[in-house]
């Protein structure tokens, strides 16, 4: 049984009218082969470029919401989710050429209730060397990395992923409304597809990984609009203990915090990578803040009548890949 369900795809941009220029034509390809109603939604992020005037220029029929201000990924995308109309959100960054068929092997995934999202192979835009497929999660200590990348060439085989890619992600509109989009403590950027992925496992949904389904991305085209290295990578550390501090709690949590202190913060000061002093001192001046998003999660996880921590979302994804034939590569 095939089912083709509506679509918005929700592009979040900042100073990307060259990529919108390069991209957004394989998007129209892609929407309209799949032969269903869709609408798409950019988002302008406050840019300083003239996205704004070739956006309603040269695509009049797409839904332009324009930031007063540059307030990030998570904020710009919320803004998109909110406005969309239709049954499935395709969240896609402004980097990313989809494939003709690039839906085609993903409707089937919406015929089970607890599907939150899919996302497709993302590879480089020339080759095919894969940049990102689906994740297995594996904790060192308490502290929750990505084990590896796996895929099937076979497709018999329905595949977990940790987390669903922000650049490709298509999610259930009414399940992605309900959770709350992106946390916007995550802004400007990294980590929030991570986080949402958590919240929707913790709800009791799955998030999938299709092979089949193809897109090409150009690797770190919307990030190098940003300041400098240093700073990109204590947003990144910062963003990454903003996901513990949210999902770990009790003991684990307590033990979270001396295992970064020691293994994160001090080696780090002692060979003069002063950038991470930023990402730990913002990760204490955000405990009430996230400790009011915590407090969303444990409402979400009460009304949904859940009590599944991110240890057991480890495990069932972990155990989901037994005596299966699968491609392993590390990222």
């Amino acid at each position: 049984m095939e089912i083709r369900k509506s679509v918005s795809v929700v592009i979040p941009n900042y100073n990307g009218r060259h990529l919108l220029q390069e991209y957004l034509p394989y998007t129209y390809e892609a929407i309209k082969n799949a032969g269903t109603d869709y609408e798409v939604i950019i988002v302008d992020d406050c840019s300083t470029d003239d996205s704004v005037e070739f956006i309603s220029s040269v695509y009049p029929d797409v839904v332009l919401i324009v930031n007063p201000q540059n307030k990030g990924f998570s904020y710009a995308c919320n803004r998109g989710i909110e406005a969309a109309r239709y049954e499935l959100i395709l969240l896609l960054n402004s980097d990313v050429k989809l494939t003709p068929d690039y839906f085609e092997h993903q409707w089937k995934y919406f015929l089970a209730w607890d599907t939150f999202g899919v996302m497709g192979r993302i590879i480089d835009m020339e080759g095919d060397h894969i940049q990102d497929a689906a994740r297995m999660p594996k904790f060192n200590g308490l502290k929750l990395k990505t084990d590896y990348f796996y895929y099937a060439n076979s497709d018999t085989h329905r595949l977990l992923t940790f987390y669903l890619s922000g650049a490709n992600a298509l999610i259930d509109a009414a399940k992605l409304k309900e959770i709350g989009g992106f946390y916007e403590l995550f802004s400007p950027f990294y980590c929030e597809d991570m986080e949402l992925s958590i919240r929707a496992w913790r709800l009791n949904w799955k998030c999938y990984y299709e092979h089949q389904a193809v897109c090409r991305h150009q690797v770190s085209a919307s990030t190098k609009n940003y300041e400098t290295a240093k700073w990109v990578k204590s947003v990144y550390y910062r963003n990454r203990f903003y996901v513990h501090a949210l999902h770990l709690n009790g003991f684990a949590l307590v033990a979270w915090y001396f295992q970064i202190t020691i293994i994160d913060l001090l080696p780090k000061l002692l060979v003069g990578q002063t950038w991470i002093w930023k990402s730990y001192k913002d990760l204490f001046k955000k405990r009430e803040v996230i400790k009011q998003y915590k407090g969303r999660i444990e409402n979400l996880l009460e009304e949904n009548d859940s009590r599944i921590s991110i240890f057991k979302v480890v495990k069932r994804i972990r155990n989901s890949v037994k005596n299966k034939k699968l491609i392993r590569f590390k990222p």
